[in-house]
């Protein structure tokens, strides 16, 4: 392996560890606070992620890192608005299932979505994978 793809190797393996460690961090976090705390607004906790979020991917962009791109019309502006609105449901309902259920079982349900991912990419879009992609879903 030459210098180039150790470097690429090495980036891919810190930024999965990272990821993976941050996203441990946040969701034991999360369970602490709306379980253990008198902290009981899941949506306000949501609120508090997305402006975390919406200020470092600013950030991000004016250090050049992350350019912002410009929309390229309406419907584009309204698809990601959609997929905005749905990812944060989304948070809001898993920082909700957290005062709720253990840990572990949110993350099990959490690995269930690849699966249903696939099935209704080919229910509602008529795109299917290999084979063996479906088998890997099986448990």
């Amino acid at each position: 392996m030459g210098t180039s793809e150790q470097t690429k190797y090495l980036t891919t393996v810190f930024v999965v560890v990272a990821w993976y460690t941050c996203n441990i961090g946040v969701l034991l976090l999360n369970k602490y606070l709306l379980s253990s705390t008198p902290f009981k607004s899941p949506v306000f906790l949501t609120l508090c992620h997305m402006v975390a979020c919406a200020t470092l991917g600013y950030l991000l962009s004016l250090s050049h890192l992350t350019p912002i791109k410009p929309l390229k019309s309406k419907r584009q502006l309204w698809k990601i608005c959609l997929l905005a609105s749905i990812f944060c449901v989304t948070i809001v309902l898993g920082n909700l299932s957290l005062k709720y259920i253990p840990v572990s079982f949110n993350q099990a349900i959490g690995a269930t979505t690849p699966f249903f991912t696939a099935i209704f990419a080919v229910l509602m879009q008529g795109s299917r994978e290999a084979g063996v992609t479906y088998l890997t879903l099986i448990p």
